[in-house]
């Protein structure tokens, strides 16, 4: 399988939609009513497609979309695709000038999405953008604005060095905390809860790597817009609700041990291109050490779910 699949645009007549949001469900029936009355019908006097890719969820999300949101697009993927594949399964049928790819567990405003627009409109530099994102507590999801972490950030989140001194840069450069919740700048990833993307540059880019099938699609989007020559801003000026961890909570041991296997795949894919089985060794166990130490300090501190880095 190609590592980058391709994207080539149509032209947009001005009556195409300004936006096209895509939103992959699994389990998300408690989430997805809240997020699809959330968004607007339309944006800058043009209109808004949503398109909601479901990975065959065993729950009710499919029968809500379709009988409480007969303006969406529902594509039912049959089976659970993952979240790079069906993403990208909803990405080609989208019509929209910017593509939004957007998580089920989020409840966004227009302020938002209209400061988004504009920004993108103005500085077309920029590849992927996104604002704050809030936790249902009003407290920041700290994944939201995040640089590419080194191992030495890897070491000081894993051990709880980034936590315990936020504002010392040399020991918080994973999720950037030095940096000020309200301000705005280029940041190496954000999450992929929300990501805003024009459709040409979309194009340039690619769409995500479908070799991901969970948790480091994100990350690698993020890098490969970089490496296009395109900026990864960070807006803290304007926020939207993010009901982080909702869907995952109740398999949380898949969940964290997926995020780990997707990181490390980030990893392996980036920074080992030659594939060196010696490099591939030092990960597994670079992985393999933040591993048992995120799991362990999670089982003191009572935490449930166990991160990398």
């Amino acid at each position: 399988m190609s590592e980058t699949i391709p994207f080539i645009p149509a032209d947009c007549a001005p009556s195409a939609p300004i936006l096209s949001v895509i939103i992959v469900t699994y389990r998300s029936a408690k989430d997805i009513g809240d997020c699809l009355d959330s968004l607007p019908r339309q944006l800058l006097g043009r209109d808004v497609e949503v398109i909601v890719v479901d990975n065959a969820s065993p729950d009710e999300t499919e029968r809500l979309v379709r009988d409480g949101f007969p303006w969406v697009r529902l594509i039912a993927a049959g089976g659970n695709l993952g979240f790079s594949r069906a993403n990208n399964r909803g990405t080609q049928q989208a019509a929209g000038e910017h593509i939004l790819f957007l998580n089920p567990d989020t409840v966004v405003n227009e302020a938002a999405l209209v400061a988004g627009l504009e920004r993108l409109r103005a500085e077309p530099g920029i590849g992927i953008y996104s604002p704050r994102l809030v936790l249902a507590d009003g407290s920041m999801d700290l994944a939201c604005r995040r640089s590419i972490p080194t191992v030495w950030d890897g070491f000081t989140r894993a051990t709880g060095l980034a936590r315990c001194f936020p504002h010392v840069r040399l020991l918080a450069g994973y999720n950037l905390t030095y940096l000020p919740e309200d301000g705005t700048y280029d940041v190496g990833a954000v999450n992929g809860a929300f990501m805003l993307v024009t459709r040409r540059h979309l194009a340039r880019i690619g769409l995500f790597d479908e070799r991901f099938f969970m948790y480091g699609d994100d990350l690698d989007l993020c890098l490969r817009c970089t490496r296009a020559g395109l900026r990864v801003v960070y807006d803290g000026r304007h926020t939207i609700t993010h009901l982080k961890g909702q869907s995952s909570a109740k398999e949380y041991r898949v969940m964290s041990r997926e995020v780990f296997r997707g990181t490390k795949q980030f990893y392996l894919k980036h920074f080992n291109p030659d594939r060196s089985r010696w490099r591939k060794w030092q990960f597994d166990a670079l992985f393999g050490c933040w591993e048992m130490t995120t799991r362990l300090l999670g089982q003191l501190r009572g935490h449930k779910l166990a991160r990398p880095l």
